[in-house]
């Protein structure tokens, strides 16, 4: 019998699913081994890591440092399988790692590698500096070295007992403060308009859309601000370097002429200023090591251990009474969010988690957000109300940020700690209806309808914002700013009068929220946990637990694996071959670039219109135009 056989095209593209089918298998099988032999190890045998005496602690973090990483284990994994910017440091784990080196006695030393470090606000920082200052205070010491240092690299090395700089690298502090976009004459050309509604003299989000420069509140406002993060930045680098007050401003003043003074030369310059104290190669820094410490002599470095890899030795106990932590990280969106951001009714569900577990008797909400939906504020701080109210106390920790809404998720607690260098406060309320009814004239494009009642087509973005909704909206955010107050003023034993006057939507640091009245102490968070030990009846050993979302039982094995130490264990073939898969089948995944600021704020702008349009038009938001410095 005749056989007809396939045709050319039919055998190419069956030869192409072939390849890619095969090329599938093999890889995620690959993977799937590894995970496996990784499993194995853990729980079959020891974790391979023998620390042994003279072992200096290396503290090579890399990627910004937060709170709370972004994504799931899964997302972090794929991430950095794909080659992407997934690299975060966790502040918990570097107290954690920090704390239980300062103990062990086989850890003599530290050294800070900061050239991959992201950096992070200036809390967080402080966290770190002040952890380090623990571990140098049972006589170990700590060594920085890097190829250069920029602001918040500098911070964390000037806390070690020696700094070294590359010779041919430079300190550069510059100071806190920038340059914002403001788009009003582009969006008058482009034919859209803002529509900003707001509720308080100093609340500017949103300023950036209705004006070409900053408004006399704005920089009263900030120039405040700034100026004690700023002092609080020096004051502290110039006591842990022993330089006079005032030294920093005064190089940064002097800087041209005494660069020219050193014939260019940055590294010079910094070791002439005592910003260092000595110019090292990365192989005479491990020189150094090797003579104060023990000689690795099958790697031919000094005797060391990784920060991820002696954090993978940590085992935190599973039993007994606990304070429960949760982190509100991010803006705050209504629904739920993933780790990194704030939810609403996911963050309301993590408090809840918490209130009925019986091991935890005491819960920390620790603040690191700008703030955001006014709904999903207010929901958070139910929950903690009624945390209270079932005889567990609440204690909020300040961050970086917790103004606006990050407040508002503050204002039921039994205790408000916030570090010096905290922003917060921006008690306020903005609301924004985004209309383009004249860039629909420039394309010659008309809208028509019929509508039942003049409400149904009172917010369109292709019309002019109708007077009655604009009327309505300003209604609404009154009334959630007097409820702003009034909270507040329950929360701080005031008066809605007294914390209007402290409010209208101006940010304040942690020292100004502390002298007006809006935080009941400066503190750290150290200072929060044992707080929530003491109200909670706690001992001082009694274990700190993160309340997070459960997790399915393949991410659980990545966590318990160690996440990103996880990826240092995989081969560089597997990791590379799977990479190099992704960027083939999909391009779009290795696709990364950073955003510029128009592209940011304006993606603001389209975001609240999608959310007014299909949601509520009379949605307040209580954010503040802030970030971490």
């Amino acid at each position: 019998m005749y056989e007809q056989r396939p045709s050319a095209l039919r055998r190419f593209f069956s030869g192409i699913w072939t390849v890619i089918d095969t090329s599938r298998r093999i890889v995620f099988n690959l993977i799937f081994l590894l995970l496996l032999i990784a499993f194995a190890s853990l729980f079959f045998g020891s974790s391979g890591l023998k620390i042994e005496e003279k072992t200096a602690l290396v503290l090579n973090f890399k990627g910004p440092l937060v709170e709370q990483r972004t994504g799931g284990p899964r997302d972090r994994l794929l991430s950095e399988v794909r080659g992407g910017a997934g690299d975060q440091t966790q502040l918990r784990d570097v107290l954690a790692v920090l704390e239980a080196a300062a103990k062990d006695p086989k850890i003599d030393s530290a050294v800070l590698i900061l050239d991959d470090f992201g950096g992070g606000g200036l809390v967080a920082l402080r966290e770190v500096a002040a952890a380090l200052e623990r571990f140098k205070a049972g006589g170990k010491k700590v060594v920085a070295w890097g190829s250069e240092y920029n602001q918040r690299r500098y911070f964390l090395a000037a806390h070690a007992n020696e700094v070294y700089l590359h010779p041919m690298g430079s300190v550069l502090t510059e100071g806190y403060g920038g340059y914002r976009n403001y788009y009003k004459d582009a969006l008058d050309k482009l034919g859209l308009s803002a529509n900003v509604i707001r509720v308080g003299n100093y609340k500017n989000f949103g300023e950036t859309y209705v004006a070409n420069a900053p408004s006399k509140a704005t920089i009263e406002a900030d120039t405040l601000l700034y100026t004690d993060l700023w002092a609080t930045y020096t004051s502290a680098v110039e006591k842990a370097r022993k330089l006079p007050a005032g030294a920093i401003n005064k190089g940064i003043e002097a800087l041209p002429q005494s660069l020219i003074a050193v014939e260019g030369n940055a590294a010079r310059l910094a070791l002439e200023s005592k910003q260092v104290d000595g110019l090292k190669t990365q192989d005479e820094l491990r020189d150094l090591m090797i003579e104060r410490g023990a000689k690795d002599e099958k790697n031919k470095t000094f005797r060391q251990v990784g920060f991820e890899n002696y954090l993978s030795t940590l085992r935190a106990p599973m039993m007994g009474d606990a304070v429960g932590v949760v982190v509100a990280e991010g803006g705050i969106d209504d629904g739920d969010a993933p780790p990194g951001k704030v939810g609403g009714r996911s963050t309301s569900q993590l408090i809840r988690k918490a209130r009925n577990d019986d091991q935890i008797k005491a819960i920390v909400l620790r603040v690191n957000s700008p703030g955001g939906s006014a709904v999903a504020s207010e929901m958070i701080r139910r929950e903690l109300e009624l945390t209270r109210k079932a005889g567990k106390p609440v204690i909020v920790s300040m961050g970086n940020v917790a103004a606006s809404g990050g407040y508002w998720i503050s204002m039921s607690s039994d205790e408000v700690i916030a570090d010096p260098a905290t922003i917060t406060g921006s008690i306020g309320v903005v609301a924004m209806l985004p209309t383009g009814e004249k860039a629909m004239e420039k394309l010659s494009i008309g809208t028509g309808g019929v509508t039942t009642t003049w409400l149904a087509g009172a917010y369109d973005p292709r019309r002019a914002l109708d007077p009655r909704m604009a009327q309505m909206v300003q209604s609404v955010i009154g009334n959630i700013y007097t409820d702003f107050k009034a909270k507040a003023a329950a929360a701080r034993k005031s008066t809605p009068e007294k914390i209007d006057e402290v409010a209208q939507g101006r940010v304040w640091t942690g020292n100004q929220a502390k002298e007006r009245g809006l935080i009941d102490r400066l503190g750290s968070y150290t200072d929060a946990i044992k707080s929530a030990r003491e109200k909670g009846k706690l001992g001082d050993d009694a274990r700190t637990v993160y309340v997070e979302a459960d997790r399915s039982s393949f991410e659980r094995l990545l966590e318990q694996l160690g996440g990103a130490s996880l990826m240092a264990s995989l081969s560089d073939y597997a990791r590379s071959a799977f990479a190099e898969y992704l960027t083939g089948v999909m391009p779009e995944l290795s696709a990364s670039g950073v955003m510029a600021d128009a592209q940011r704020d304006l993606g603001w702008l389209k975001q609240i219109a999608e959310r007014a349009k299909s949601g509520s038009p009379m949605t307040g938001y209580v954010h503040c135009l802030c970030v971490a410095e």
